[in-house]
């Protein structure tokens, strides 16, 4: 007498399942797995476990949302790994001392920056860089580091803010 394989909930999915070619999987340096639940009605949540990533949506998410949302945890945790890797302080001390500004009374990473790299707030010598910073290369960082530190000296973006920005050898490459 054979035994018949339990039945899978039904999930109900109105595209079909894409293969392994249609879409091109972003490189993170984890693993990262999808785990749809029946459970979950509307958020969609993430958790690192060792080296693997598990975002979990609802059931019923379509699998292009379901990408959308896995590829956006994934960036999200990529860039806080990132960020951790990297001591502000240090670097921004490093550059105020070469290139003659003053340091700032603290330095740090901000996830709610989505329209700006960098901000810096004078009065109270804080500087503030955008989380996002941590994807690119460190020259780019080190770019809005000095832009920022610049600020500490001169408000404005006139002729003498640039002068000090520009003694920063990549500057026009970073500014694009």
């Amino acid at each position: 007498m054979s035994r018949a394989a339990p039945a899978r909930p039904a999930v109900p999915t109105t595209e079909p399942e894409p293969k392994a070619l249609d879409v091109e999987q972003p490189r993170w340096p984890f693993e990262v797995q999808v785990v749809r639940s029946t459970r979950r009605k509307r958020t969609v949540g993430a958790q690192m476990k060792g080296d693997v990533l598990f975002v979990t949506v609802p059931s019923w998410m379509s699998r292009a949302e379901e990408a959308v949302w896995r590829d956006r945890w994934a960036d999200r945790f990529r860039r806080k790994a990132n960020a951790d890797r990297v001591d502000l302080r240090e670097r921004s001390t490093t550059l105020a001392r070469r290139y003659d500004l003053p340091r700032p009374r603290e330095i740090h990473w901000s996830d709610g920056m989505k329209s700006q790299w960098g901000s810096c707030t004078p009065s109270i010598s804080t500087i503030r860089l955008s989380s996002r910073l941590a994807a690119f290369p460190s020259w780019v960082l080190d770019y809005v580091i000095v832009h920022e530190l610049a600020h500490l000296v001169v408000l404005a973006h006139n002729d003498e803010f640039w002068r000090i920005v520009h003694q920063f050898p990549k500057s026009e490459r970073a500014i694009g």
